[in-house]
């Protein structure tokens, strides 16, 4: 009977624990805005006061800021020819042991980051982390860029 209780107690607790994890959550865009150097209340504009950000066309390559997703650092470089993404590439990611989603994560990111044009993207399966920092990084390099 003290097994019974003391390998419930364990399994709640194992539980508990696992529920309490904070997982990183690419839908929302606070987090993103708030290293970006915005507050979050600055992402809710009109399209009218989006507009001459839009008509700049910047060029050139822009690099966001080095993030820290435990695993190691992502980086994001893009490249943008008259306000357009043209091509996003890692300068820092994750390697070691996690080399393998790294491999597999970089370039679903990447192709990503050009179809979406911005730091809305889906992320990868099985690299939430480096998804979570690809995403917070372009931010930084997009607010660089003027898009």
């Amino acid at each position: 009977m003290k097994k019974f209780f003391l390998i419930s107690a364990g399994t709640i607790g194992g539980l508990g624990s696992v529920l309490l994890l904070n997982h990183p959550n690419l839908a929302t865009t606070s987090n993103l805005t708030a290293v970006a150097g915005k507050s979050s209340t600055s992402a809710v504009q009109t399209p009218a006061a989006q507009a001459p950000a839009v008509s700049t066309k910047s060029s050139g390559t822009f690099a966001g800021s080095a993030v820290d997703v435990g695993y190691g650092n992502v980086q994001v470089s893009i490249t943008v020819k008259n306000g357009k993404i043209t091509d996003a590439k890692a300068l820092q990611a994750p390697t070691g042991r996690s080399d393998r989603y790294t491999q597999f994560a970089v370039p679903v990111l990447v192709q990503q980051t050009i179809a979406a044009q911005s730091a809305h993207i889906q992320g990868a399966s099985g690299a939430s982390y480096t998804s979570y920092g690809w995403a917070t990084s372009l931010q930084v390099a997009l607010t660089k860029a003027g898009l």
